[in-house]
This record gives structure tokens, sequence and C-alpha cells, in this order.
């Protein structure tokens, strides 16, 4: 599921989507964007550990659910990403919170953005606990239709779309897929200022 928290709304507030009030979890990814060789944007993945109760195996950005102590969504993801991949919250400088993502799982996830300034000072030390590899892909590539395919799937009622990235780095393949898509999808709009070269989300929501 990759609907904006909105949409989601919308679709209940119209009785389009669930009856019972929606009352989800808080929860916040790190969107980490550095510039590449070639000065485009990047942005650090990470391939959850195989051996998670949920998502196991899956690409995902780092983060995860909010603890009582965390301040805000900006502390959540700096502190899940240090915790995850060791990410130093020092060097990183947040730019914009976005509008949050609704979960199948009916978490409310924010994503945060953040600049990277110094890639040479970052030393990604993965939580194997949580993460089995850590790998970055070029962020324009969530605005195009190439290596994209997508689904349609039904959420209580409410239609959506699924989209499926395939990316290769090194010599892996990853798919990039779901709820991460779907933020990352809504992120390179942000950045690059351009809606995506295929349709987002179903025109009705």
């Amino acid at each position: 599921m990759a609907l904006p928290e909105s949409a989601a709304a919308a679709a209940h507030l119209t009785g389009s989507g669930p009856t019972e009030k929606l009352a989800p979890k808080r929860a916040a990814v790190l969107v980490c964007l550095f510039e590449g060789d070639r000065g485009e944007f990047r942005v650090i993945l990470t391939k959850r550990s195989s051996n998670l109760s949920t998502h196991s195996g899956e690409v995902s950005l780092p983060g995860g659910k909010a603890d009582e102590g965390d301040a805000d969504d900006r502390e959540t993801a700096l502190r899940e990403a240090k915790e995850e991949i060791g990410h130093d919250p020092s060097l990183v400088t947040i730019v914009a919170v976005l509008e949050p993502f609704l979960s199948k799982h009916l978490l409310r996830v924010v994503p945060v953005i953040g600049i990277l300034a110094n890639k040479q000072a970052f030393r990604p030390a993965a939580n194997t606990s949580e993460v089995d590899e850590i790998f970055e892909a070029p962020l324009e590539m969530f605005l195009k239709d190439e290596n994209r395919r997508s689904e349609e799937r039904d959420w209580m009622g409410v239609n959506y779309l699924v989209h499926y990235f395939d990316y290769i780095a090194g010599n892996k393949k990853f798919v990039i897929w779901g709820l991460t898509a779907g933020i990352l999808i809504r992120v390179a709009s942000v950045v690059y200022q351009r809606p995506p070269s295929f349709m987002e989300q179903i025109s009705k929501l």
C-alpha cells in the first residue's frame, strides 16, 4: 500500500473506504539524498534481513516506528537510520517532511528528506539483525517508465496501484516496490518538480 494519508482519508469520508475510524501508529523513514559522480541525486536504500518476521528481504528506506522519547518525525527517522545502517545524524541536513503515507497495516509513515553533503564521511554499518544490504539508486529513476511495472489492488474498498521498479547494483538485482516505491515516486516528483511519466495512482482517488 502506498497511498498518501489524505487519499486514504478521502476514501474513508466518501464511504468507499473502511467504516471504522483510522487510528494508525506513527513511523518515519529517512530519504537520504546525496550527489552522485555525474551530479545526479541518489538515495540510500536497504534490503531488509531475511530473518525478519515481516517484510523480510524487501527493499526499504531506513526507518521505523516512533519511540515515546522521539521529539518528532525527524528524530524518529534519524534515530532509526543510525540504528539500522550506522548513519551519523550530524551528517544529514533535513530539508523537508512530506505528507504521511498509510500502509496496509495502518502504519502512518512520514517521509523525511535529508541531504548528505559529504558522502565520503558516511561509513555504512549494517545492523545485521535488521539489514542484509545497503545500496544506492538514482532518484530520477522513480519518475521514469523504464524497468517499471504496476498492478491494481484493493484495500478495504479502495483501488490503488502498486509500483515495482527493477534495479541492478553491481551484479545484484533489487526490486523496489510497494510503500517504498510510492514514497520515492513522490519524493522524486517534489525534488525534480515534475510528475512521473506514468499514472501514479488511480485518478478517481
